[in-house]
């Protein structure tokens, strides 16, 4: 590696302002808010700060009853917080990458370990697939992104996107390595049990994820072990 002297060090790694915009990314792992009112974050997610901000957990209702019974079911549940007022505030999620998308009127839907923040104009709503709680513990949760605004998530090194169409026909995915989908698509928990399964030498793929339809799938090259199958 090549040795820098500190003024080289400090011109290369200051913060940037080459963006308007109020989300933008100081390195592919750091994410500056540029705050005047109020953005939704990951909690905890918070690695500095300058300005008159104030950071409060989300309320145990403040999204509704639905959403608290889906998290109590889930076992987890993505942790909110707010994160109010004037000045810049710098998030991080254990060195993952972060990847900044605009939604305008659009849904989408993401993981709900990979969420990291989203502005104001996106509205959350936790939804949980099907037929789960019997097959995993802690539950196979994600989070419904819509409105308008911008939604940072993030993903275990550079996330690849897989179109879902009649010509590809179902796309089938590992729960621990899939990041986020389109609004469009409902996927369904699929199980490949076999003996060999049963016996402890399956594939370690016995549960994917069904893609059909019209739309894509975000899939990272690790998987992440948030969703195990019950004993």
């Amino acid at each position: 590696m090549t040795v820098r002297t500190l003024d080289q060090f400090l011109a290369t790694t200051q913060e940037k302002d080459v963006s308007t915009d109020a989300f933008e990314l100081e390195n592919p792992h750091l994410l500056e808010v540029r705050l005047d009112g109020m953005v939704w974050a990951k909690s905890g997610a918070m690695v500095a700060r300058k300005g008159a901000v104030k950071f409060t957990r989300e309320g145990i209702l403040e999204q509704g009853l639905g959403t608290l019974l889906k998290k109590m079911a889930s076992g987890e549940g993505l942790k909110l917080m707010k994160a109010e007022g004037q000045g810049r505030v710098y998030l991080a999620d254990a060195g993952k990458q972060i990847t900044l998308l605009r939604l305008a009127g659009e849904s989408i839907f993401v993981n709900g370990n990979d969420v990291l923040a989203f502005e104001s104009g996106v509205q959350s709503k936790i939804t949980m697939m099907r037929k789960v709680a019997g097959m995993l513990s802690g539950g196979l949760f994600n989070i419904r992104l819509s409105g308008h605004g911008i939604v940072a998530i993030t993903s275990h090194y550079e996330p690849l996107t897989l179109p879902v169409n009649a010509r590809t026909g179902p796309i089938f995915t590992d729960p621990n390595a899939t990041v986020a989908w389109a609004g469009t698509l409902t996927p369904e928990l699929v199980t490949d049990i076999s003996l060999g399964t049963l016996l402890g030498r399956g594939s370690g793929e016995s549960l994917q994820m069904r893609f059909a339809g019209e739309g894509w799938v975000v899939v990272q090259p690790y998987e992440e072990v948030t969703f195990q199958a019950k004993g």
